[in-house]
């Protein structure tokens, strides 16, 4: 079966190439990917968001047939292992590229913390409908603001060239707070006091690596190039990582199962939350690139970071492993709907 799964995703990529697509989505010669994306062309947008979410879904199958192979105590260790390394590498990396400046710094700033604001008291509105225990619900919680980093970045592809470097922005603002609001839940449904709870956010690896890529970019620090170069390759492993951890974690029967939380938390990260932000993005007058930005920013499924910190902290790991996997799935729909709203508008 393991090799099943490897087989059909060496199939599916070698066969990307023979899809019949537009002449505007075919590859460039030497270019190993499954096509270019013309940013005048709303195929090519949609395209280019369906062929990033279709590895994913491998990963995740692949996942599921690693876990009849390998012990819990070995998932526990995966997890701890992207919690503490991996992910942080990561997440350095993105704040790193980060170069805010004045009015875009304000506006995408400001923008996506009133986005992951919102989805968080939207979601706090249904917790009756949440499990009992607050640190499961917690960690389920923290998936209606937290943000598919990797996918953001391709999405930024879809835009003009003048516009990607908005989502570096929003990535390197929000991944901060997005951490502060997860981690703050997580450690107060763990039975923690004040005093302990802000030292876990103090202390936590996402938190930690954000701020230091921040603070690194802003200050223009010259990060040595060997250092660099080694945390790339550690972020490279992280999402893959991640998403045979929630794969492990998932049940074919649980994963076409929308309970009424469920249901509630991926209507607000999926329709609610992009529905609001491009209403906001228009009653305050912002430009198309802005627009585009934010609207996409909220319209992303949530994180398979949020599965790591569940973990590391007690949560229930299958039950957000199971809202992941949902959100993926239907933010292959969700998705592109709202970049064919939004990608023409940025078109010059």
């Amino acid at each position: 079966m393991l090799f099943l799964c490897l087989g059909l995703g060496c199939i599916s990529m070698g066969r990307s190439y023979r899809v019949a697509l537009p002449s505007c989505c075919l590859p460039a010669p030497g270019v190993v990917r499954p096509f270019q994306v013309d940013n005048d062309c709303r195929v090519c947008a949609v395209l280019t968001v369906l062929s990033a979410l279709a590895p994913d879904f491998i990963l995740l199958a692949l996942g599921r047939t690693l876990s009849r192979i390998l012990s819990a105590d070995v998932w526990r260790g995966i997890d701890q292992l992207n919690f503490r390394l991996l992910f942080p590498a990561l997440i350095f990396i993105a704040a790193l590229n980060t170069a805010p400046s004045g009015n875009d710094l304000l506006v995408i700033g400001l923008g996506t913390w009133v986005i992951m604001a919102l989805a968080c008291l939207m979601a706090w509105v249904f917790r009756r409908l949440g499990p009992d225990c607050f640190l499961d619900f917690a960690s389920l919680w923290q998936t209606a603001w937290r943000f598919n980093t990797a996918l953001a970045l391709v999405v930024a592809q879809a835009l003009p060239a003048q516009y990607q470097g908005y989502f570096s922005i929003a990535i390197g603002m929000a991944v901060p707070v997005a951490n502060v609001m997860a981690v703050s839940a997580l450690s107060r449904g763990g039975g923690k006091d004040t005093w302990q709870t802000v030292r876990q956010i103090a202390v936590n690896p996402f938190l930690v690596a954000s701020s230091l890529g921040i603070l690194c970019s802003i200050f223009d620090v010259n990060v040595p190039g060997l250092l660099t170069i080694a945390l790339a390759k550690l972020s490279q492993a992280a999402v893959p990582v991640a998403l045979l951890s929630i794969g492990a974690a998932l049940t074919p029967a649980g994963l076409v199962r929308l309970d009424a939380f469920a249901v509630v938390l991926n209507a607000i990260k999926l329709i609610i939350g992009p529905m609001i932000a491009l209403a906001g993005c228009y009653i305050f007058g912002l430009d198309a690139g802005h627009r585009a930005v934010l609207t996409l920013f909220a319209a992303l499924p949530t994180a398979s970071a949020a599965h790591v910190l569940a973990s590391a902290y007690g949560g229930d790991r299958e039950a957000v492993a199971l809202v992941i996997a949902q959100s993926t799935l239907l933010g292959c729909l969700t998705l592109p709907f709202w970049l064919m709203i939004v990608a023409p508008s940025t078109i010059p």
